[in-house]
């Protein structure tokens, strides 16, 4: 095992009306893959030719093939309520990418998720949904994302005014009647984000904010043990967010990892309780800001270059990572070699940690 050294109260709420959930059939067929012919290089190897997909196309979020209409379709960014009271989350396992940060300094430094979602117009039900913090909109500038929450602490909605870039849907959602407190029953639904869309007059496409896609994918399976640095990861335990007791631990059967919280597997009620897995993390080390009464900003534009690991397949690497504006991507490179690092195809976990809690990160 290595042990790594080195809720302020919310905004006001919407007053939207109880609905009834009716699910719908997403069920699509498969399509066929087109073959194509391959040629010989010079050593008499086969080349072995890029795939392609007859009406699909290697999405920029996860490299899995999916439906070419959404080819330039901007995802949206949902802010998900992560106190134990809320689960279970509906339709988190639909997301592309999965941030997890301390969303405030009191309560044992609980979390926040916020869900990045392309193919949002798949979404049955998602949340449920709760305010935002200063750190959300910078992140949501480098996805060209709309921001999908309840409300906020008045300096994030200032910045949510300020940043022009940063569209966003607030209070619009559909309430579920779930037996419990109002502020745990606002869900996207259905409908909704197509409604938000035509209600507010944004573009559902990237627009001139988008500065392109992210990761650099391998469409081979990466074995972080050929670059010779990897350590051991079947399991990392993320001690500095105490609160949520947030765990993944490698399932090698799926190849994923598996996320707990609370001592429990994250299972997902809108998908027959699949438990929320992903094929890439990414742990990123982040000084904060302190905004006052348990409020704070992660200062995470920061372009000195700062630690974290990706992880996949069970094993791990030391990255350097680096976000030059609000705009940019974060851009991940193997500290050691200098090079950035290929994700594999899939689902992508992002942690932000606390710098002053680093050091509390286990591995094993």
């Amino acid at each position: 095992m290595a042990v790594l050294s080195g809720c302020g109260g919310e905004g006001e709420e919407s007053s939207s009306p109880i609905v009834d959930i009716t699910p719908i059939d997403l069920a699509t067929e498969e399509p066929a893959v087109e073959p194509e012919e391959s040629g010989a290089e010079p050593d008499g190897e086969a080349e072995v030719p890029e795939e392609t997909r007859e009406g699909m196309y290697r999405s920029e979020l996860t490299n899995e093939w999916i439906d070419e209409s959404l080819k330039n379709q901007r995802p949206v960014a949902v802010m998900v309520d992560n106190e134990k009271v809320a689960l279970p989350h509906y339709g988190l396992t639909e997301a592309d990418i999965v941030y997890e940060m301390m969303n405030s300094t009191l309560n044992n430094r609980i979390t926040r998720f916020m869900a990045i979602v392309k193919d949002w117009g798949r979404i049955e039900q998602l949340g449920s949904i709760r305010s935002t913090r200063s750190t959300n909109v910078y992140l949501v500038g480098e996805w060209n994302a709309v921001l999908c929450h309840d409300g906020g602490p008045f300096f994030a909605m200032d910045l949510v005014k300020e940043k022009k870039y940063c569209d966003n849907f607030s209070g619009t959602f559909s309430r579920v009647a779930n037996g419990k407190k109002r502020e745990y029953t606002e869900y996207v639904v259905a409908g909704d984000l197509e409604k938000n869309f035509n209600s507010k007059g944004y573009s559902v496409e990237y627009n001139e904010y988008y500065e392109g896609p992210h990761y650099t994918f391998s469409n081979e399976e990466l074995d972080l043990s050929d670059t010779g640095d990897a350590i051991t990861c079947n399991e990392i335990q993320l001690k500095p967010f105490a609160h949520n007791d947030s765990t993944l631990k490698y399932n090698e059967e799926k190849g994923t990892y598996d996320y707990y919280e609370y001592g429990e597997p994250h299972l997902d009620p809108q998908h027959d309780n699949a438990q929320l897995t992903f094929k890439n993390l990414l742990i990123q080390r982040c000084d904060f800001s302190s905004l006052g009464e348990g409020y704070l900003v992660y200062n995470i534009i920061d372009n000195s270059g700062n630690e974290g690991y990706y992880i996949t397949n069970g094993k791990a690497v030391e990255v350097t990572w680096y976000k030059g504006s609000d705009t940019s991507p974060t851009v991940y490179y193997n500290t050691k070699t200098g090079e950035e690092i290929q994700l594999n195809t899939g689902k992508t976990y992002i942690a932000i940690v606390p710098s002053d809690t680093w050091d509390s990160i286990v591995m094993k």
